[in-house]
């Protein structure tokens, strides 16, 4: 997985976004915003947007970064307002990893009904935010077919690794309300059926995001001891 990271001005502010452009070849499963759900991809884009991003159509500006980035053909892309510049990268066995990881509002996967969350919480006390972006993204590259159940079950493996990261570096949460995750697998061959954590490639997946979020989770750590 070879990315690139990329600046632009927005909003006053430079800001990074990694571009992987994997050409034909593989198939994807994503939660992101564009280019979401299982398909072929080309690319795959993480743009970094600034803290207080007021845009409602996430999805029409991700295709507007794209399009400026001469990326063509169908494609992932995710919003963070995490710091791209600060991405992580891991391999393990032939899964290459990127994550960006930001823990500004530390979130429970499960709380009990009706109870406030600060993500969403009115920024003036009395309206609604706009939509905030995720803050923990994360692209996975396995070199094998996954057929649906498999790159299913690649979310999951990757869902679960994240976790287990966040909690080992110190965080009590099992992410962030709004964290995306894009999975590409090559085409060609034989399609797995397995991506559990203790099959072959899952394993692997498990193993490569969890180096990723966890270094990139200390490193939100010594950001924030940095600035106090």
């Amino acid at each position: 997985m070879n990315i690139e990271t990329v600046w632009r001005e927005e909003d006053g502010k430079r800001l990074a976004a990694t571009l992987w452009r994997a050409g034909d070849g593989y198939r994807t499963i994503s939660s992101a915003m564009l280019g979401g759900g299982i398909r072929t991809a080309r690319w795959v884009l993480n743009a970094q947007v600034a803290g207080a991003y007021s845009r409602t159509d996430p999805a029409v500006h991700l295709a507007e970064l794209a399009a400026a980035y001469g990326l063509e053909g169908p494609g992932v892309g995710m919003l963070t307002a995490a710091s791209v510049s600060r991405t992580m990268r891991r391999d393990d066995e032939g899964v290459h990893v990127s994550a960006t990881v930001g823990l500004r509002v530390p979130t429970w996967a499960a709380a009990p009904a009706g109870a406030p969350d600060p993500e969403l919480a009115p920024l003036d006390g009395t309206s609604r935010p706009a939509w905030t972006p995720g803050t923990v993204n994360i692209v996975v590259a396995v070199p094998v077919p996954l057929d649906d159940a498999a790159l299913v079950n690649a979310v999951v493996t990757a869902t679960e690794a994240k976790t287990q990261a966040l909690l080992e570096a110190g965080y009590p949460c099992t992410g962030t309300a709004s964290d995306a995750v894009c999975v590409a697998a090559a085409t060609g061959a034989e399609p797995e059926v397995f991506a559990g954590p203790r099959s072959t490639w899952g394993a692997r997946i498990a193993r490569a995001v969890h180096a990723a979020v966890h270094a990139g989770a200390l490193d939100y750590t010594r950001y924030l001891d940095s600035r106090d």
